[in-house]
């Protein structure tokens, strides 16, 4: 049954669906004019790239610049033509009245222009006035003074437009450009006087020193920076000159009058550099200049003092100069000027110990001579024994000398000389007291390994330790050069020579710091190279110095093991060389009853023996590793000096097998019995070798019988192992000689046992289930049968027709093509069984 609604609910209805039909319409109109929009933006053209703006490539004050540089070049070019062409052509009166007018006018625009304040095109004009001064000179010099002498005009007139162009430099502070030009100007006219004068190269050499002088105070004084710029660079290069010709002049004096005029002027040089480095603020250019400024006093008084003493105590004169320099570090002075001092006086030490260098090389080297040459006699002295052809050696005395003062003042230098110039906290120049009182004391030593770094890395006194390091490195050098500079007595010598090796190795097994310690060491093993070198003179010194060496580096490895805090490494390096010179004791040794080669091997064989029980004796002390390499070493070469007779190395070989063994009982060197058996083996060969024996087994079973032992050992420890890797290595050493060997063998007797001991292996591995025998015993009796039956094999065949064995092969490929497939699984069985096997 049908309700039906009244007609107000009907009316309800129908307005509530007319209002959602508009409402869908609206909707519909929007998406309506979108899809529209969207479509015509997708037909429109694309716009066209908007241009790129080029930025622009100068800027108006550039360009403006530009111009008036231009303007005023070309100018100047003007009236360098005029002047140069046009002049003639123009009375006095007119050349004086056109000189005037327009140079008047070139130096009185400027003025007007600042006052409008167009600075660049001043500075333009100024310059082109400034340029028609010079010309005005010129042109005063070609008409008016042409008989006046070039070099004194043109100093006069350097020096009068200085004067001009420095007021009006200063009546017109604005302008830039005629101080630095006045000042630039101002560098001529000294030296262009003492040449023109001709007043000789020291007064040529003071003038330049006196311009340098008065840039030093214009470049102090003036705060300018076009001034300053201008003074510096023009004091330096005239400085350098004059100081240069000075060096010169006192380098080829020829008598003390001379010398003392150089070095006059080398002392106005270094006064001139002291004074600019006491009012410099800048700390690091102060202390520049004043190790320039004591240099130079070095070379002065060194120039006067050379002249004056013997010409071998010219090196010693001038280093006594820089030591004596070093007095200035307890003056009050500024700490920069400190600084250069003592950086002076260590610059001439250092040259001074390069002076020596050809004394210390041939006292150092110079025995090496002597290994080619050994037992020959003793020689007249020590210097004969290290004289070395071709090394010129002036003055080893005083080579030694030098050092010697070198040494002396480098070890206190850490508590005299760096405590005054480097401490932190660094004042200027210009702001130190000159009171000690009020100078900042010293900082302590901060706690650490005497290398100066305090224990946070912050470094707070300078690297006192390398210096300690170096000064004993110099004082080595002294005694090193003095026993042959002074022509002491041979054994004399050598024995010099071993007590400074003594008193090395003393240093380096106490020396808390690790560079002196490594220095002293270093330094002590080329001593004692020298001198066991040095001692192949005698029998008797060889052995004696060979002796005290070893006992001397042996007893250092103990000091330095037993004391706590000593540096790393000493003690290894003290073992090693001990090792190596006992080891070249007993050759010696050995050389000296004049035995054969290879019986000093079996003598030096001791070495390693020894250095085994030792080594037993330490246990795991740090250094038993380094014992058993120096004994390692030694016992290499013991088998190097017995390569030659075969039955010694047999024995030698056997004796380190020995030792090797010995070795091999400690826990904690059981792979050492590997390097035993080794040697047993091998000393078994040689022995075999020697007595002719050439049947392959009786070298291949001595390899065998051990292999298979520890193949047997190896896999009762462990049973997953292979038997590849068990038994394969040890087989395989006998198999296979003996196959290669049978093969070419025409007796019946080693193939018989060959075959017999091939079955009996495979048939073991077929019991135990072991692929290694199974393949490699079954493969050795194949090939072995292979082999015997081969002759009878080679009759059929040639009995037999020749269309027979090609029947006998198509036979053979249809027999396995038919059974391919069981054939194959067969195969796949037997890989199968071989695969589950050890």
């Amino acid at each position: 049954m049908t309700n039906i609604p009244s007609p107000a609910e009907e009316l309800r209805i129908l307005d509530l669906e007319l209002r959602g039909l508009d409402a869908r319409r609206h909707q519909l109109l929007r998406r309506r004019a979108w899809l529209i929009g969207a479509l015509q933006a997708a037909a429109a053209p694309a716009p066209p790239p908007a241009r790129p703006v080029r930025a622009p490539e100068t800027t108006p004050p550039n360009v403006q610049n530009a111009l008036l540089t231009l303007g005023g070049i070309l100018l100047t070019v003007a009236a360098v033509a005029f002047t140069l062409v046009s002049w003639g052509h123009l009375g006095i009166g007119g050349r004086g009245a056109v000189l005037a007018a327009v140079t008047l006018t070139a130096l009185g625009v400027p003025v007007l222009l600042l006052r409008r304040t167009l600075r660049a095109t001043a500075e333009t004009v100024a310059a082109l006035g400034l340029a028609l001064t010079v010309l005005d000179a010129y042109a005063l010099h070609a008409v008016a003074l042409p008989r006046a002498d070039a070099l004194g005009y043109t100093a006069a007139a350097s020096a009068v437009l200085a004067v001009l162009w420095t007021a009006y430099g200063l009546s017109f502070r604005a302008l830039r450009l005629p101080l630095p030009l006045a000042v630039v100007t101002a560098q001529f006219p000294l030296f262009l006087w003492a040449r023109a004068a001709d007043a000789g190269d020291h007064a040529t050499a003071a003038a330049l020193l006196v311009t340098a002088a008065l840039d030093a105070a214009v470049a102090l004084r003036v705060s300018e920076p076009g001034v300053r710029a201008a003074a510096t660079v023009g004091g330096c290069a005239a400085g350098l000159w004059g100081t240069l010709g000075a060096g010169h002049l006192s380098w080829s004096a020829t008598d003390l009058p001379d010398a003392a005029r150089a070095s006059a002027l080398l002392l106005l040089a270094a006064s001139v550099a002291l004074v600019v480095a006491w009012l410099l603020p800048e700390p690091s250019t102060a202390a520049g200049a004043a190790f320039a400024g004591f240099l130079l006093v070095v070379a002065a008084a060194g120039g006067v003092l050379r002249e004056a003493l013997p010409a071998d105590w010219a090196v010693p004169a001038h280093l006594a100069c820089a030591v004596a320099l070093l007095a200035v570090v307890r003056v009050a002075l500024p700490r920069p000027v400190l600084r250069g001092a003592v950086g002076a006086a260590l610059v001439v030490q250092a040259l001074a110990v390069l002076w020596t260098l050809p004394a210390v090389v041939t006292a150092l080297l110079g025995p090496v001579s002597r290994a080619g040459r050994a037992w020959s006699g003793t020689p007249a002295d020590t210097g004969a024994a290290v004289a070395v052809s071709g090394l010129p050696v002036s003055q080893p005395v005083m080579a030694a000398l030098v050092l010697a003062v070198v040494a002396g003042v480098l070890f206190p230098a850490d508590r005299l000389l760096f405590p005054a110039i480097a401490r932190p906290g660094d004042m200027s120049p210009g702001q130190a007291t000159a009171d000690p009182a009020a100078r900042p004391a010293p900082p302590a030593a901060p706690p650490g390994d005497g290398t100066g770094a305090a224990p946070g890395g912050r470094s707070v006194r300078p690297p006192v330790t390398a210096t300690r390091a170096g000064a004993l490195a110099v004082a080595w050098a002294a005694l090193l050069v003095l026993p042959s500079a002074l022509a002491l007595p041979y054994a004399t010598g050598i024995s010099a020579y071993v007590v400074l090796t003594a008193a090395l190795l003393a240093v380096a097994s106490r020396a808390a710091s690790t560079a002196v310690a490594r220095t002293s060491l270093g330094l002590a093993v080329a001593s004692s190279v020298s001198v066991a070198l040095l001692a192949l003179a005698t029998t008797g010194a060889t052995l004696g110095t060979l002796g005290a060496l070893t006992a001397l580096f042996l007893g250092a490895a103990v000091l330095a093991a037993r004391r706590e805090g000593s540096a790393a490494g000493v003690a290894d390096t003290a073992v090693c060389a001990g090792v190596a010179y006992a080891t070249a004791l007993l050759y010696a040794a050995g050389a000296a009853q004049d035995l054969p080669l290879e019986h000093i091997g079996l003598l030096v064989l001791a070495v390693p023996a020894l250095g085994t029980l030792v080594a037993a004796r330490l246990g795991r002390h740090p250094l038993t590793l380094r014992v058993e390499i120096g004994a390692a070493v030694a016992g290499g070469l013991a088998l190097v000096l017995t390569a030659g007779h075969a039955a010694t190395l047999a024995l030698a070989l056997g004796l380190g097998g020995v030792i090797a063994a010995g070795t091999a009982l400690r826990a904690d060197r059981r792979r050492v019995g590997y390097a035993a058996g080794a040697l047993f083996l091998l000393a078994t060969w040689v022995r075999l070798a020697a007595w002719d024996v050439v049947t392959p087994e009786a070298y291949t079973v001595p390899v065998t019988v051990p292999a298979l032992v520890i193949g047997v050992l190896r896999r009762r420890r462990a049973p997953e192992t292979s038997s590849w890797a068990a038994y394969g290595p040890g087989l395989a050493a006998t198999l296979l000689p003996s196959l290669v060997a049978a093969w070419s063998d025409a007796h019946w007797q080693r193939p018989l046992l060959l075959g017999g001991a091939a079955l009996l292996i495979t048939l073991v591995g077929a019991r135990q289930r072991l692929q290694a025998p199974l393949v490699l015993g079954g493969t050795v009796l194949a090939l072995d049968a292979l082999h015997e039956l081969a002759p009878y094999i080679v009759q059929v065949v040639d009995s037999l027709p020749r269309w027979l064995p090609m029947a006998l092969a198509g036979l053979l490929l249809l027999a396995i093509g038919a059974t391919y497939e069981h054939r194959l699984r067969d195969a796949r069985r037997v890989r199968d069984v071989l695969g589950r096997m050890h």
